[in-house]
């Protein structure tokens, strides 16, 4: 037994030394080896590299092989092996392109290339089928750089007019992301055809050029050449992306002509077209029309009416759906369920969590993270943590979706821990995850368990720091982190940043930093940052626009604003709502009106913020007629609906002392919130109706609105106007008890104005020495007033002193302390 296993030992020691040999052969002369592996291994059995004389064989995961072979192969270049004579014996064209194919499945392009280029060298004519694999393989890959090897060897080969391959070199170019590529490709074909065109059509297409997609299209048909189907979906397409409704109209007259509307692809296309440009009556005309309907055209016509705000119609058909016994998918609940969180529906987020049980897509990752959101954005984490606990498999979506979930409901901290969490478990962040992470520490900032600030700001900057690849989405982010938090001059030096690492602003940018220059009144960097806009080309663009007229109006500079204004080819009704805030902030309301009827002729519709801002301006104004023009126009408009209009339409008349107008429209409103009782208790309050406020407080109440410090402070005014001591008192002492409203200073001076005017001044120095804070200059300064009326000098000259202590130089103390004296015949 020992000496077989000896001689076994023998052998096997020989075996190594001669294979030791064999590939110190090898690496001295490779030209003397057959190279087997792209061409002729067919199996595992099969050597890697044959000897051309004694036909031994090396394999480079071979068991007997010295350890210093990796390392060797590692550094050979392809170039060395010298597989040329084997390949022109042995590479059939069919057997090259199973071997071509399996290297481009496997992700191995330029190995791929290699084997294509050691044929051209032996004169070995590859096959056009060839070329269309490899360029199909650089096109799945998005490999533009080895796509431009294979262009370049077809040009070389002579083949480059054949529209076969023409074809398929705008579908990959378009594919690799390269449009301009595609297009000098079909601009030097010799020929077209229908795939040519729908290639070229296509690529315009689905880079966001829908325009220039639908003008190909109208050449393509001017040449002679018909459409397909699949010209037309892909057109199609071009018109719903770019709202092209009438191009997408005549498409459906041109598909009918043709025969094909009875095709349900073709049906299904033009469902999402009129749906995309707002035509939900087309659409619905369209399903109804269709002799076969699949699951997708259910879901398209479901998706039309959750993307045009009809979400119950939206809802109505898919139990249409289910009557009709088509299953829905995984993309039919997604659509509902995106439907459901964007209306905060959650009943009906529940009926279809059930539904998506009981059909099985719990599982699917897409349902789960569509679930997770919907639950998230209609404020049940709990529900959205469960969903999210039970996924079996979660995804970079999964996690980034439930960090979501916890920044839009305030939970700064959970979010962060989440993502420590995803961290742990091996999940690589992406672009997003990282842009809610940075949104959720600029909004964390300074507001949970004594937080600091720039705590919060110093994660957000970790993390931004932390990403390998930083764009202008993330550089937004986080600059949009400190400006949001009043760190402007911090957010500026991060745009100076940003340019000195090559990363250009977009508009977003330059929006996020304007409002930081507006809101630390820096109009010097204001400036620079509009010269860079104008450089940079987005001068034009409405929103940067219309942030600039902002930003310049909160630094004081009105004709900066006005300068930028006039200079605007765009206006929408932000930039003139925009001007015309500006003139109304700043006491010009005459300015305000007339830009307001310039908007008009112009033939800009004012929305409700326009009305709300010039109501404002007609209620500070005292100006009646002004604010009953503007009555009429809200009418006309149809913005008599809109509670904040309505609510500042009520607060115009009470000021300027129509009480009944106020109460006509406060009558007259379908909806009415806090502010809107608010406003009809102080207009009350202000005309000395204070019984009518306490009237209207109760019927608040009964309303099942809940009151909150502002309504109680102009209901005890209205007290302290009326002398409703009792009533005034009664509401102080259970507002907290019934409403949890902590009185603030404004309240405890109601109470000593309360006490001051129906002469019990005693009471209401009794009241502000018993306060639970100290007293501020308005409330001693109240007890001063009504000491003054009524003649009390020992107790106003408390107040004085009181006022004094804290504003030394306040003249209206020194008056009222003299009209004291005066009122009793003293000299003060």
């Amino acid at each position: 037994m020992v000496n077989c296993q000896q001689q076994e030992r023998g052998r096997s020691s020989d075996s190594i030394v001669r294979m030791e040999q064999l590939w110190q052969e090898f690496f001295s002369d490779p030209s003397q080896w057959w190279d087997n592996r792209f061409i002729n291994k067919k199996s595992s059995n099969y050597p890697d590299f044959e000897h051309k004389s004694t036909h031994e064989g090396l394999w480079i995961d071979g068991w007997l092989n010295p350890p210093w072979i990796e390392g060797k192969m590692a550094i050979i270049t392809s170039g060395q092996l010298q597989s040329d004579a084997r390949i022109r014996s042995r590479a059939p064209d069919s057997f090259c392109n199973d071997n071509l194919s399996k290297l481009c499945q496997e992700g191995r392009l330029k190995e791929a290339l290699h084997v294509l280029e050691l044929m051209l060298k032996q004169n070995t004519q590859a096959p056009i089928n060839t070329y269309v694999v490899l360029l199909k393989g650089c096109a799945k890959r998005k490999a533009l750089a080895e796509a431009k090897q294979v262009h370049t060897l077809i040009i070389q080969s002579g083949l480059d007019s054949d529209i076969f391959l023409g074809n398929t070199l705008v579908d990959m170019y378009a594919k690799c992301g390269s449009v301009l590529n595609a297009r000098k490709v079909f601009n030097t074909m010799p020929q077209h055809n229908v795939f040519s065109w729908t290639a070229i059509i296509s690529a315009y297409a689905d880079h966001g050029q829908g325009e220039e997609a639908i003008n190909l299209f109208q050449q393509m048909q001017q040449t002679g050449i018909a459409p397909d189907k699949v010209t037309f979906v892909v057109v199609l397409k071009a018109c719903a992306r770019t709202a092209a409704l009438e191009q997408g109209k005549q498409l459906h007259s041109d598909i009918i002509k043709c025969g094909i509307e009875s095709d349900v692809v073709i049906g299904n296309t033009l469902i999402n077209m009129y749906a995309k440009c707002d035509c939900i009556k087309h659409a619905r005309q369209v399903f109804n029309k269709m002799s076969e309907r699949n699951v997708v055209s259910w879901n398209a016509m479901i998706a039309g009416y959750a993307q045009n705000g009809l979400g119950k119609e939206g809802l109505g058909l898919y139990e249409q759906m289910k009557q009709a016994g088509v299953q829905p998918n995984n993309v039919t609940y997604g659509i509902l369920l995106k439907s459901c969180a964007s209306s905060a529906a959650l009943n009906h987020g529940k009926q279809l969590h059930s539904d998506i049980i009981r059909s099985g897509f719990e599982p699917d990752v897409v349902v789960g993270n569509t679930l997770v959101d919907m639950y998230a954005k209609c404020g049940c984490l709990e529900d959205a943590r469960q969903v999210f606990n039970k996924m079996i498999e979660k995804d970079v979506v999964s996690w980034s979706a439930m960090i979501a979930g916890y920044v839009q409901n305030g939970l700064g901290k959970e979010a962060l821990a989440l993502y420590e969490q995803m961290k742990n478990e091996g999940v690589q962040p992406n672009s997003v995850t990282y842009v809610i992470l940075l949104t959720s520490c600029a909004s964390i900032a300074g507001l949970e368990q004594g937080y600091a600030k720039c705590g919060c700001i110093d994660d957000a900057l970790e993390l931004f720091n932390n990403m390998n690849e930083r764009n202008v989405v993330s550089w937004s982010a986080i600059i949009a982190g400190y400006a949001q938090n009043g760190l402007g001059e911090e957010a500026l030096a991060l745009y100076d940043q940003m340019k000195q690492e090559g990363v250009l602003p977009n508009n977003v940018t330059y929006v996020i930093l304007l409002n930081a220059c507006a809101s630390i009144a820096a109009v010097k960097r204001g400036k620079q940052l509009h010269t860079d806009i104008i450089r940079s080309g987005f001068q034009q663009d409405v929103t940067v626009g219309n942030t600039l007229v902002d930003m310049y109006v909160k630094c004081g500079c009105i004709e900066h604003a006005h300068e930028v204004f006039n200079n605007m080819n765009e206006r929408d009704v932000v930039s003139w709502s925009t001007m015309i805030a500006a003139y109304a902030q700043n006491g010009l309301g005459k300015e305000a009106m007339s830009l307001y009827e310039q908007m008009r002729q112009e033939g800009v519709q004012p929305n409700s913020v326009t009305y709300v801002i010039l109501l404002k301006t007609c209620a500070s104004n005292l100006a009646l007629e002004w604010g009953r023009q503007l009555h009429l126009d809200v009418i006309r408009s149809g913005c008599k609906s809109d509670v904040s209009v309505g609510t500042t339409l009520v607060d115009m008349y009470a000021k300027c002392g129509c009480i009944e107008h106020a109460c006509r429209v406060f009558n007259n409103m379908h909806e009415r919130d806090v502010l809107s009782w608010n406003v009809m208790i102080s207009g009350h309050a202000q005309q000395g109706l204070g019984r009518e406020a306490l009237t209207l407080l109760e019927g608040m109440q009964s309303e099942g609105m809940i009151p909150n410090a502002i309504t109680y402070v102009s209901v005890l005014s209205a007290c302290s106007h009326c002398g409703l001591v009792d009533e005034g008192r009664h509401l102080f002492d259970s507002m907290f008890e019934d409403y949890g409203v902590i009185p603030t200073m404004d309240h405890y001076a109601c109470i000593v104005d309360l006490l001051g005017r129906a002469g019990c001044l005693a009471d209401a120095e009794d009241f502000i020495n018993r306060m639970p804070m100290q007293p501020n200059v308005v409330v001693w300064r109240t007890l001063l007033g009504a000491a003054q009326h009524h003649g009390h000098v020992e107790i106003g000259r408390h107040a004085f002193d009181c006022v004094m202590k804290v504003e030394p130089e306040n003249d209206a103390a020194y008056v009222l302390l003299s009209n004291t004296y005066a009122a009793v015949g003293q000299d003060g």
